[in-house]
């Protein structure tokens, strides 16, 4: 009866004892389960931070990473030394979820409005290939050959607006309240006398500026609700982006752009180990132009079922023919992410050269232009002065 009653007890031990195991195992992944990260909330209208500011980040922590600190302590300090309330947030919360236990690109990834999928993609890239140094490196020269080729383009474009608004105020100045004054002194001195030609032109002019001011200032915000509407359809962007890649002199420009824009992403992506249709896919949602996008979609279809990129490239007729023999040599050669880096500088540089020739042409253009519309005027005003002068010598 005593042995029986020791086997009959020796059962139940294991059990108990495994059942013990049972519960610990349980509280302790719930203790070492680290709490989700604080998500902060700022004050931001729009991105917490604009283009140069990612540019002047990214420069700073691939330096910091590159001298050896860790990365939870390199946005530690950069958060400590950031002036924008909105994107000193976005620091602090990428340093809480590394802290927590996740990572950078977790962190990046959860502010869109500040970095976009190629960002967050090339991030993760070197965290999984252990590269995260080199690649924060290649994403600094990135941003930075951004930042500047699109300010490049922005001077370009920013400096005949100014122009022209400035000699389109100073030809209303003159139209609306200038010529009516010349109006009553000429008609008071002419006592009746018909007016020249072209001031009769003029003083038409002025008076309809004058009299329908309020109708023109209405057409012209009419006209600008429907350009804005035009733009955000789909169609209207398509013809739009058609326009900005064909149009005399600036679609030249804006074509080198977008090139050198499609080479240098889609190269950093590769020399940072984002698969090539991964990388196709982010270069497309990129590019900023909606027939260079629908060209990156044929090459990366055609590469899904087994083709090369180039012979898709060239079939589109979008990109030139030297950017898709440059591509298929580097195919060919095995060094695809630097021969597609090297066409980026190439092109980088033609648009620097062809900002700059813009530049010059345009600025003796918009003189010229706004001296003749001035100076008709000023001719207008003074042609009845010297019928009147003609007439009191007579």
């Amino acid at each position: 009866m005593a042995k029986l009653s020791v086997r009959t007890d020796q059962p139940e031990k294991p059990a108990t004892f495994a059942a013990k195991p049972a519960r610990g195992p349980r509280l302790t992944t719930a203790a070492a389960t680290p709490p989700p990260p604080r998500r902060r909330k700022g004050i931001s209208f729009g991105a917490p931070i604009n283009a140069k500011g990612q540019a002047v980040f990214t420069r700073q922590l691939a330096t910091l990473v590159k001298a050896g600190m860790p990365i939870m302590r390199s946005l530690e300090v950069l958060a400590r030394q950031e002036k924008r309330p909105a994107f000193k947030v976005v620091v602090e919360d990428c340093a809480d979820t590394i802290r927590s236990g996740g990572n950078f690109s977790d962190g990046l990834g959860a502010h869109p409005k500040a970095f976009d999928r190629l960002y967050v993609n090339m991030v993760k890239a070197g965290e999984a290939g252990g590269v995260l140094d080199k690649v924060l490196e290649r994403l600094a020269v990135f941003t930075e050959k951004s930042v500047k080729i699109k300010g490049k383009i922005v001077s370009a474009m920013v400096y005949p607006a100014i122009i022209s608004c400035v000699a389109g105020g100073i030809m209303i100045v003159l139209m609306v309240f200038v010529v009516p004054k010349f109006q009553e002194v000429f008609f008071t001195m002419l006592k009746g006398k018909p007016l020249p030609w072209l001031t009769s032109v003029v003083v038409a002019i002025a008076d309809a500026m004058r009299n329908n001011i309020l109708m023109v200032l209405g057409l012209l915000a009419v006209a600008f609700v429907l350009f804005w509407l035009f733009k955000k359809s789909a169609f209207g962007t398509r013809v739009l982006h058609w326009m900005l890649l064909h149009v005399p002199v600036l679609g030249d420009l804006f074509l080198k752009a977008g090139v050198a824009r499609f080479t240098r992403t889609f190269g950093t992506l590769l020399a940072s180990g984002v698969p090539i249709l991964q990388a196709l896919i982010i270069t497309r949602d990129t590019s900023g132009n909606v027939h260079i996008a629908n060209a990156i979609n044929v090459v990366h279809d055609r590469v899904k079922e087994g083709d090369n990129v180039a012979k898709p490239l060239e079939s589109t007729r979008v990109f030139p023919g030297m950017v898709t023999s440059m591509i298929e040599v580097g195919e060919e050669t095995g060094a695809l992410p630097d021969m597609l880096v090297r066409i980026a500088d190439n092109y980088d540089e033609e648009v620097d050269n062809a900002v700059d020739a813009l530049t010059s042409i345009i600025e003796p253009i918009m003189i010229v232009f706004m001296a003749v519309g001035v100076g008709i005027i000023v001719i207008a005003m003074f042609l009845p002065m010297v019928e009147l002068i003609k007439s009191l010598s007579a």
